[in-house]
């Protein structure tokens, strides 16, 4: 696949480089020491929820070069060309495409938003399963590649695709992620913030476990600036219904259906999403994210080897460590169920 860039205009007719016209270099200036070096993302895929997150990504200086990857050329060099066009409007980055994973080498983050879509009456373990086919030609030469990078997958089902990724890429665990529940989070904490007149960014709540149906909402950890609500209610012996607080997780859970039921797809959200752990992952900022990671040995989930979301700490390394929230025996019960229903499915696969 070409790419464009300004190296095509460096030499003029007689052979100097054109730039050297426009900028003189000052008095004992010397050329950029030999360890500076730029920051890559790969995205995989170039359907909207992949193009959703080079966006977002471009639109936040998240990146140095951007190189994107699908098996459609055409579709391919026309997302390339779109954005580069905008390159007046942006900040300067490299944006590359190829049909090779090639041009993924030496990625410090690399997004796997790549899947393959349901067919009508197509059982989702047959999805699944062509799923991990898909994976398994995909996955290893994007590791071999950039072997010290952090892989993130988004394609769903998520928990147990990064899971899939994590056994066939060879990286380490902590090196290997699902956005998972991140998303799921911020419409909990949306919904929340709606239900009380305050600003969403003053609310602090997390959705665990599976990315899907059986995810877990966080109840008893949820504050809203520093104040946990459901004990501030008790104290004030103010009433509050369960049904209420079920609705909210129904809608948390409903919402990208709602969504794709509207406009046929869902991408802002996860482009945001996504964009969110990668300027955390990218610049050490070991913030606390409900991202998809191996969970054995964590809140009593001890059944075998299952990735599903937990509030995790990321940092240039990836996962730095998993929060010790504390559980009610309902919520972590609830985890537990949500861990079994992914591995039902996994012992499936036969990975």
């Amino acid at each position: 696949m070409q790419k464009i860039s300004a190296s095509s205009l460096a030499l003029g007719p007689d052979g100097l480089n054109i730039a050297q016209s426009f900028f003189k270099p000052i008095h004992g200036a010397l050329p950029p020491p030999p360890t500076t070096r730029n920051t890559k993302i790969s995205v995989i895929g170039v359907g909207n929820v992949g193009m959703a997150i080079a966006q977002t990504i471009l639109t936040q200086d998240l990146a140095d070069e951007i190189a994107l990857v699908d098996v459609n050329p055409d579709k391919l060099r026309g997302e390339m060309l779109d954005l580069q066009h905008a390159a007046a409007f942006l900040p300067r980055t490299t944006i590359s495409a190829s049909v090779d994973h090639s041009c993924t080498v030496g990625s410090d983050l690399v997004i796997v938003t790549a899947g393959a879509r349901q067919l009508p009456g197509e059982s989702r373990l047959n999805l699944l399963q062509r799923n991990v086919s898909l994976f398994s030609k995909i996955i290893p030469p994007l590791s071999a590649g950039s072997p010290e990078t952090v892989m993130m997958i988004v394609s769903n089902p998520v928990d147990i695709l990064t899971y899939v990724a994590w056994k066939l890429s060879g990286l380490p665990a902590n090196r290997v992620i699902g956005s998972g529940t991140n998303l799921d989070s911020s419409r909990f904490r949306f919904l929340i913030a709606d239900h009380l007149d305050v600003n969403a960014h003053d609310v602090q709540a997390y959705i665990m476990g599976e990315h899907g149906d059986s995810s877990v909402a966080l109840w008893s950890s949820i504050s809203v600036g520093g104040v946990p609500i459901l004990s501030f209610l008790d104290r004030q012996q103010i009433a509050y219904e369960k049904q209420t607080l079920e609705n909210i997780h129904k809608e948390v859970v409903q919402g990208a259906y709602e969504v794709i039921g509207l406009k046929g797809y869902t991408s802002w959200a996860i482009g945001y999403s996504v964009a969110n752990l990668a300027r955390t992952i990218l610049r050490d900022q070991r913030k606390v994210h409900p991202v998809s990671v191996l969970a054995k040995g964590f809140y009593g989930i001890n059944g075998g080897e299952v990735f599903l979301s937990l509030p995790t700490q990321l940092g240039r390394s990836g996962v730095m460590g998993v929060t010790s929230l504390h559980l009610t025996e309902d919520e972590s019960q609830q985890l537990q169920k949500s861990a079994m229903t992914i591995l039902e499915v996994q012992s499936e696969l036969g990975i």
